[in-house]
């Protein structure tokens, strides 16, 4: 009852505000572009290496209160649940703290080419539903997305999904890096492919046009696979010479800042195409369910 209201509320207050830019620390995102004739709302993605360090003046975050990314407008976050076969060591806080502060939770794997996607798919279940019964949650349920290196096989992709199916019931999202590899195995997959792939809803990473889609509709005519796109990766973290640099996409009429808000360090940010309705019956569909 506590998320219905909160799902409501926010809805009514988004009818009603003509201008989020005119909220004091608003991000200007994506989600705030007038040239976008729907809503798009923000979520946040982190793994064992955030928090980065500290760039400029703000709020900071950490795995155990995550309160200023939900006062900067995050509706959900999304915790690295393992990687390749290791558990993440700081995802139980981050999906804890994130449920207190009143972000939808949600978990995605990274599933790697030298492990067996099963292997895999089974660590991430067991850790999902030990993460379900821990404690009392106030979010509704708990997202499943995996995230699929570029080197992986369709079939490997697809045994991973199918087996996250098999012990849950859900067809987690389907995270696919900006790789060409992949491309031509979506663009030249079968009909049989192609449909069990279609099950899961696409979430794309682009974090700048100049590396090689111009735009995330770009992105998705050269997978040649979704009709579109439903969660959008447009900003990244990249490590370079001892440091955390952030990399946000912002051309055309996607226009975006460099840091999420005031926070203080990079973030990796997302959208979601939709309304905050569209967004908690997404969660609800795609994650396992919270007592």
């Amino acid at each position: 009852m506590k998320y219905l209201f909160l799902v409501l509320l926010t809805a009514f207050l988004v009818q009603c505000r003509t201008d989020p830019s005119d909220i004091p620390d608003y991000p200007s995102t994506i989600g705030t572009a007038s040239t976008y004739s729907g809503e798009m709302q923000q979520i946040i993605n982190v793994s064992s290496y955030d928090p980065k360090e500290r760039q400029r003046e703000g709020r900071g975050f950490s795995e155990n209160d995550v309160s200023a990314l939900a006062a900067n407008g995050s509706k959900g976050l999304i915790a690295r649940a393992g990687k390749g076969g290791k558990l993440d060591n700081k995802c139980v806080a981050f999906v804890s703290s994130a449920d207190r502060a009143g972000m939808f939770p949600g978990l995605y794997y990274r599933v790697q080419k030298h492990v067996s996607p099963v292997t895999q798919a089974d660590q991430f279940v067991d850790r999902a539903k030990s993460l379900a019964g821990s404690r009392d949650w106030s979010a509704p349920s708990l997202l499943l997305c995996g995230d699929y290196d570029g080197d992986l096989s369709l079939s490997a992709i697809l045994r991973f999904m199918e087996r996250v199916e098999s012990r849950t019931g859900i067809v987690p999202v389907s995270y696919l890096e900006n790789s060409q590899a992949l491309k031509q195995l979506t663009s030249s997959a079968d009909s049989k492919t192609r449909q069990q792939l279609l099950r899961a809803p696409y979430w794309l990473a682009l974090y700048s046009h100049t590396s090689g889609a111009e735009t995330p509709e770009h992105l998705v005519k050269q997978y040649g696979l979704w009709p579109g796109w439903t969660m959008w990766q447009y900003g990244g973290v990249e490590w370079s010479s001892g440091a955390s640099s952030p990399k946000v996409y912002s051309h055309g009429h996607y226009r975006n800042t460099t840091y999420f808000g005031n926070i203080d360090r990079p973030t990796e940010r997302n959208v979601f195409k939709g309304s905050t309705t569209d967004l908690a019956a997404f969660w609800q569909k795609h994650g396992i369910a919270l007592k």
